[in-house]
């Protein structure tokens, strides 16, 4: 008997029947509600695809599924690149086309250029589909902070002038490459940088440690020197116009001025004694955009505040990446501010934790049309100024509660805690992907499309 031939499946449905698979199908549902997702990325992807030179790029669907993919599964690119290659729930999830297999450093790149605004209209987006499927509405709100870390290494003089050291040099390698002169202009003193900043690390004494600096410091003057030279010969040589002279000036320029900050704040510290301030001090070569924060007698962390608002279904309504470390206090009225700005209208009632308690920030509520705000810890506020019952009160403090669980979900399952893409607005645009990627999720959760 003849079989009867079977309708080939698109390998967009071919989902794994497991509870992951489930999840990326529903999640993945979703996205399909919003095509217009896909120009929004696909603006930000124009600049990446005019220096394509290999084959044909993928769409901005398929980079945006992949982005989110990464941060729901937390993997790193090499990891991401394998599991495309080789799952089949994964490549339904990116749409990717059949027998084409990204490698990282294209996921990378096309990843990487999605700017942290078109993540946020995307946010807000799916918020406000989730208004108008009655998912959360907007009218109870909850607001604490957390710190999200850079990543870079404890920030010690000692590594930092060493670093400064290794930059240098590798520049100067380069210069050799630009222009053959250079190469006798100069010497490699990175070896002597890492044993002194060795010692330093390993040597007890104040005294014995500044005979260390002094000689390391001496060494990156030494080096700063070569470079001065090295950047003489290239802009007056035949060289001095070209493309790639100019990128690596640049990349002088944009270096040394940090690398004089170092120099600095250790002579500072070091050499006279001096507590240098936090707005001068600098922690990181790479990521010279980081903050250091200290909330209260935790221990000190070096990335950047964030405030965040959830709201009664689990999802987060929004987030502040904030420069510096603005007292908590400061912050309510600006997310109040955000949050009219998206609903159109303020929340009924706002729990907040203790840091962000004072009685500005209550009557200011107040004038923005807010009924009851409850401070985790009442800072010398009477419950009725502040609600209007107490069971209303402790209702508001246990609710708020639900937003700490949130934030610890946001570290433990989509990378909130570390942020690993560089410079500032690689930063941003990591938060707000984890925030997007994490509200998808809760969505699929609490509501098929």
């Amino acid at each position: 008997m003849r079989q009867k031939r079977i309708a080939q499946l698109s390998i967009f449905d071919q989902f794994a029947e497991h509870e992951l698979g489930k999840e990326l199908s529903i999640m993945s549902a979703w996205l399909d509600e919003f095509p217009e997702f896909a120009d929004l990325v696909a603006g930000d992807l124009i600049s990446v695809e005019a220096r394509s030179t290999g084959r044909q790029g993928f769409s901005a669907e398929t980079v945006l599924r992949c982005a989110i993919l990464k941060q729901v599964r937390q993997v790193s690119y090499e990891e991401l690149a394998f599991y495309l290659a080789d799952s089949l729930s994964f490549r339904a999830f990116s749409r990717l086309p059949n027998e084409v297999a990204p490698r990282k450093s294209a996921l990378q790149a096309l990843i990487g250029n999605i700017q942290a605004s078109t993540w946020e209209a995307i946010q807000q987006q799916l918020l406000q589909c989730a208004q108008r499927r009655q998912i959360e509405t907007g009218r109870k709100i909850r607001i604490d902070s957390t710190v999200t870390e850079t990543h870079i290494k404890a920030p010690l003089d000692s590594q930092l002038l060493w670093d400064a050291v290794r930059v240098m040099v590798r520049l100067l390698k380069s210069a050799e490459a630009l222009d053959d002169t250079v190469r006798h202009r100069w010497r490699n003193h990175s070896r002597v940088a890492k044993k002194l900043a060795r010692k330093i690390d390993y040597t007890r004494g104040a005294a014995k440690k500044q005979v260390l600096y002094r000689d390391l410091i001496k060494v990156v003057d030494k080096t700063v020197g070569y470079l001065n030279l090295a950047r003489a010969v290239l802009t007056l040589s035949g060289t001095g116009q070209s493309p790639e002279v100019d990128r690596w000036c640049a990349e002088v320029a944009h270096y040394q001025p940090l690398m004089a900050r170092v120099t600095d704040q250790t002579r500072r510290r070091v050499f006279q004694g001096e507590q240098v301030p936090v707005a001068d001090k600098i922690v990181s070569l790479f990521e010279e955009h980081t903050d250091i924060i200290r909330k209260g007698g935790r221990e000190t962390q070096f990335g950047h505040k964030l405030n965040l608002s959830g709201g009664s279904s689990g999802l987060i309504l929004d987030v502040m990446v904030e420069r510096g470390n603005p007292a908590d206090t400061a912050r309510v009225c600006p997310l109040l501010a955000r949050h009219i700005e998206l609903y159109g209208k303020p929340p009924r009632q706002l729990a907040a934790d203790g840091g962000y308690a004072s009685q500005e920030n209550v009557s200011r509520a107040r004038e923005m049309g807010v009924r009851d705000v409850a401070f985790h810890k009442k800072r010398g506020l009477e419950v009725d100024v502040m609600a209007k019952s107490p069971w209303v009160y402790r209702q508001l403090r246990n609710f708020r509660a639900g937003i700490e669980a949130k934030i610890s979900h946001l570290k433990r399952s989509f990378g909130l805690s570390r942020c690993r893409w560089r410079g500032w607005e690689g930063f941003q645009a990591y938060v707000w992907s984890s925030v997007v990627t994490y509200n998808l999720m809760q969505l699929s959760r609490l509501q098929s499309p």
